[in-house]
């Protein structure tokens, strides 16, 4: 006849099995999901490689994906969402960016994306502002008027050259397009061992400017300067300028 105690350990010994077959089959699932997401990193990494740098074009550079790559697969729960924007930005520099131009609206969007798949490398905690100003109404908002990728380098050196330790670091980006305006400002407090502080811009700043002034010619400005450790970008096209010259030239 069976004790109480051999009761109560039975109860506990089928307690433990369930819980083991319970584990078991979360690991399992576990295991699943990261083979999916294995394949699929593998996937967007061969496509990362097939990209290749074009003169003046300012094409992303593969190792920039690589480390997109990395950033991901260290903050799985945010995979989904970062595959969804990766793919996004694949996506235009393959087809979009080979266009001559592309439209404001194309390129904001590519930009948004751009922001947050750089935001997946920082702490939830860190102090991010993005403020979109659009008039949507504006006709040249879907014209083939805007450079593509133009917004690249600004984006970058943000979250490259940001101070991520102190405790009043930040990033700020604006995104304005009204009265026939594209303009972008950029800040962020930088650290005062930043290699940045010692450089007057890398090959993509170089290469920006060499674009816009290819381009745009007098129908932009863009300024760059430091205010104590704080790091300011600021560029502004006038894109129904630079039309009107187009259809005059």
């Amino acid at each position: 006849m069976a004790t109480p105690l051999n009761i109560i350990l039975f109860i506990i010994l089928g307690l433990f099995l369930a819980i083991i077959g319970f584990l078991a089959m979360r690991l399992n699932r576990a295991g699943r999901i990261r083979k999916r997401l294995e394949s699929r990193f593998v996937e967007l990494e061969n496509k990362a490689n097939t990209l290749q740098l074009q003169t003046l074009e300012a094409r992303l550079n593969p190792h920039l994906f690589k480390n997109i790559l990395n950033s991901i697969q260290s903050h799985a729960y945010q995979t989904y969402f970062a595959m969804d924007k990766l793919s996004n930005v694949l996506d235009f520099i393959l087809y979009e960016s080979q266009n001559r131009f592309v439209s404001p609206k194309e390129e904001i969007e590519f930009a948004l994306n751009l922001i947050e798949i750089n935001k997946i490398k920082i702490s939830p905690l860190f102090s991010i502002s993005v403020k979109k100003k659009i008039d949507e109404e504006d006709p040249l908002y879907t014209e083939k008027v805007m450079a593509p990728l133009i917004s690249i380098d600004l984006i970058e050196n943000a979250f490259k050259h940001a101070d991520l330790q102190s405790p009043d670091a930040f990033i700020s980006i604006v995104i304005e397009f009204r009265d026939n305006y594209f303009s972008m400002t950029v800040t962020n407090k930088i650290s005062g061992k930043s290699a940045f502080l010692k450089e007057h811009g890398g090959i993509g700043s170089a290469t920006l400017e060499q674009r816009l002034k290819i381009i745009y010619k007098s129908c932009h400005k863009l300024e760059r300067h430091i205010e104590e450790d704080v790091y300011v970008a600021h560029l502004k096209i006038n894109l129904l300028e630079y039309k009107n010259k187009m259809f005059t030239a």
